[in-house]
């Protein structure tokens, strides 16, 4: 079987898991719809941007959307906001991957925030512009998985090479956005979660 269709499958399982588990959980009808609306803003936002590689908001969304509400819920808004995006720009096989990097981006952020709750800005910016490489190689391995033979130590270098200035972008829009716009919208998304919180309890009080 070729190793690109098989990581498709592979990807696609990850992805399901995470879907189950989230269902799983106590979950709001306030928090479904607020998933949904940020997943559609991170991916709405991306769309402005399609002409210039690498250069777009939605990783930096998905990042502040996982850091306050949590590991699951970022891993949501990342994968749903590909959905939306690529209904626009088009779906493919790289849509699997895009769910799976941009969800991971929303898991990793949401299990920081448990450790450094306050970020400062040059942290925000920091950890943004890694995570512009970090998407950018998942989707890499995509590439040197589906497209590239023979499939060596040098044709795996080569591909990450050729994608440097790429990467970059990616990575420096992320700082400069977290960077300048990332506390305030933090600030703002935990007012939602705060009165999320207080929605859930007055819910919980209303089951006899």
């Amino acid at each position: 079987m070729n190793s690109g269709i098989l990581s498709i499958g592979l990807i696609l399982l990850v992805i399901a898991i995470m879907f189950i588990v989230y269902e799983k959980k106590n979950t709001t009808l306030k928090e479904i719809s607020l998933i949904g609306t940020l997943a559609g803003i991170a991916g709405i936002m991306r769309i402005p941007f399609g002409g210039i590689p690498n250069v777009q908001p939605t990783t930096a969304l998905v990042i502040i959307a996982g850091w306050v509400f949590g590991p699951l819920f970022g891993f949501m808004v990342g994968a749903l906001s590909v959905l939306v995006s690529n209904s626009f720009l088009g779906h493919g096989p790289w849509t699997p991957w895009q769910m799976f990097a941009w969800g991971m981006a929303g898991l990793l952020s949401g299990s920081l925030s448990k450790i450094k709750l306050k970020p400062s800005k040059i942290f925000l910016g920091v950890y943004g512009f890694l995570w512009g490489f970090a998407y950018d190689y998942i989707l890499n391995l995509w590439h040197f998985l589906t497209f590239i033979y023979p499939r060596t130590w040098s044709s795996f270098v080569l591909v990450y090479m050729s994608s440097f200035y790429f990467d970059l972008l990616h990575g420096l829009f992320n700082l400069f956005f977290l960077y300048f716009f990332g506390h305030e919208l933090i600030t703002i998304l935990r007012r939602f979660k705060d009165k999320l919180i207080v929605y859930s309890i007055k819910e919980e009080r209303r089951i006899p």
